[in-house]
């Protein structure tokens, strides 16, 4: 039975770092489109599987993920000899990977829906942009973002440890850095370009993750062909 996957039209939010995490890993499913205006979230028989009514959501042959983070990780963990590493196995590689994806949710995702809150939220209601609000919001991002230019002065991508290190590895892409895949990309459509106007350490990382080709591919096609 093909993988049913359940998400908005739109690739952003958790319904991008699923569609980009299927993407990756060459997956094949069927595509179901839950039109949010109609409320087809909130149906019983769609809250009888997600009972916060939301998405994204998977049902692989009867078994149900909802919430992002756990659908990335049960396919990767699922499928582990198809495309990327994106969650390796040896314990202190997947602990440093997982210590940079709980500083996305923790520390990263909080600065930036704070911005996103009042440079996107607000005019999506008709409201007024707050100028001190998002200054302030933006000051904070970009504090995080200061953090993430000394991490990325020490290894390409996000996991990783001190090349001082007794015994030094360094990951390529993983699971953390696909999380960033989420929100922050919405920025550009607020006319924000803090992203970009990081130090080089920061900035290296963020234009790679913006021209990775899955990435670029599935923002050019969207979900084509998989419904």
């Amino acid at each position: 039975m093909v993988l049913k996957y359940y998400s908005t039209p739109f690739i952003r939010g958790g319904s991008a770092i699923v569609a980009l995490t299927l993407a990756e890993l060459k997956l094949p499913f069927e595509h179901i489109i839950l039109d949010m205006h109609a409320m087809e979230h909130k149906k019983s028989e769609y809250v009888a599987m997600h009972p916060f009514g939301q998405a994204p959501l998977i049902d692989d042959d009867g078994f149900i993920v909802y919430e992002s983070r756990a659908i990335c990780r049960y396919l990767i963990e699922k499928y582990p000899n198809q495309g990327p590493h994106l969650l390796p196995k040896g314990l202190k590689e997947r602990t440093l990977v997982e210590q940079a994806a709980a500083v996305e949710y923790a520390t990263f995702q909080p600065a930036l829906a704070a911005v996103l809150s009042e440079a996107l939220g607000k005019p999506a209601r008709g409201q007024p942009v707050d100028q001190g609000v998002l200054d302030q919001a933006l000051k904070e991002l970009s504090t995080k973002l200061d953090v993430y230019e000394v991490i990325l002065g020490k290894h390409k991508f996000l996991a990783g440890n001190d090349n001082s290190d007794p015994a030094p590895f360094e990951q390529e892409f993983t699971f953390a850095d696909l999380c960033h895949y989420a929100y922050a990309p919405m920025l550009a459509s607020a006319g924000i370009e803090i992203m970009t106007r990081k130090g080089p350490n920061f900035t290296r990382w963020w234009n790679e993750l913006m021209t990775r080709p899955t990435w670029v591919k599935l923002k050019a096609d969207g979900y084509k062909g998989k419904s």
